[in-house]
């Protein structure tokens, strides 16, 4: 089956990426409906601006659909670590690389309840539960069942990422109270085979359309840095844009090197361009919460800061992601205060 023809079957629409606009045209829409098709000529027009014009652009897009001084403080734990069959290049926790990440059962209720009271005590608002599967099994799925149940009665909005989801269990995953579920597109649909061979971009679709037809919240982003050129950076933007109706919240993720990945030795990637890619986001998806999510133990301040300014407006917030370093909390907490930034309330 073709991209185009899953495209037409998947009631998560693909808009046609054909059709070219100039960037004057380029203007912020509301989320319900997609009112204009986004083309990778358009984006990659955008990635094509000036710095400043860029970022003056996408501050502009994001004053008039957030609050420009609140950040979005999100916590996210791995509560089934390692052992993954994928061969994802950049993922630690494939059973294929050796990484040193140990294949660990999945963790038990009242120590994913624990963590999830620390991250609501440091100010986080949202949490996110990740399990290291292709997709759980009925056996997988009814202990995360329990932890969502458990997260969303503290009162914090709740996301789950357990790989690819079968028929009817995004219905069970909404009604046990998640709020959100992610699925990563991870790159551009034309690159995705030089990074991932044990499933295909239309696979990621496939779970993208149950979760929407769950009712549940759509967290879709990718990761860049792996090699890509600018143009499938524009074309991973475009494709995220014209999903319909658009993620609700975008994580952009810079690759984090670990020895024994395929990936681990990926070229430098330049800290303006990740920054152009925040910005590309923001504009081409005006509503949704854009992440800057894994990578950021590798930014200066001063980088992430650019990074908030070009319109993202959450952070993964904690010691770890997955497998992963991230900045300490009390760290986070002094970066934002320096620049006035408050934390998001629910």
């Amino acid at each position: 089956m073709s991209n185009s023809d899953n495209r037409e079957q998947c009631s998560v629409k693909l808009l046609p990426m054909n059709q070219p606009i100039s960037v004057e045209a380029l203007a912020p829409r509301r989320r319900h409906p997609v009112s204009k098709t986004w083309t990778v000529e358009g984006i990659e027009a955008l990635f094509n601006l000036p710095f400043s014009d860029l970022l003056y652009k996408a501050q502009g897009v994001h004053r008039e659909h957030f609050n420009p001084n609140e950040v979005q403080l999100s916590t996210l734990v791995s509560v089934k670590t390692g052992g993954c069959p994928e061969d994802c290049g950049y993922c630690p926790q494939s059973s294929r690389y050796e990484t040193g990440v140990e294949d660990k059962p999945t963790m038990a209720l009242e120590e994913v309840l624990a963590a999830a009271r620390l991250a609501q005590s440091r100010g986080a608002t949202r949490f996110c539960m990740g399990a290291a599967w292709r997709g759980p099994k009925q056996k997988d799925l009814d202990p995360v069942l329990d932890m969502v149940k458990g997260v969303k009665a503290l009162g914090m909005e709740t996301c789950a990422t357990l790989g690819l989801l079968r028929a009817g269990q995004a219905e069970q995953l909404k009604a046990a109270g998640l709020d959100y579920y992610n699925h990563n597109i991870d790159t551009a649909p034309d690159y995705y085979g030089s990074i991932i061979a044990t499933r295909e971009f239309n696979d990621r679709l496939d779970t993208l359309d149950r979760v929407r037809g769950a009712g549940v919240k759509v967290c879709c982003g990718g990761i860049v840095g792996m090699g890509e050129s600018r143009t499938q950076r524009a074309a991973m933007i475009t494709t995220l844009a014209n999903l319909d109706p658009q993620p609700e919240s975008v994580p952009i993720n810079m690759l984090v090197r670990v020895e024994g990945t395929p990936l681990a030795n990926a070229a430098d990637f330049d800290w303006s361009e990740f920054v152009r890619t925040i910005a590309c986001a923001r504009i081409a998806m005006p509503d949704s919460m854009v992440r800057l999510s894994a990578g950021r133990t590798q930014m200066p301040e001063a980088m992430q800061a650019l990074c908030l300014l070009a319109g993202a407006n959450s952070i993964f917030y904690g010691e770890k992601l997955l497998t992963t370093g991230n900045p300490e909390a009390e760290l986070d907490r002094q970066f934002l205060d320096k620049l006035g930034y408050v934390p998001q309330t629910v």
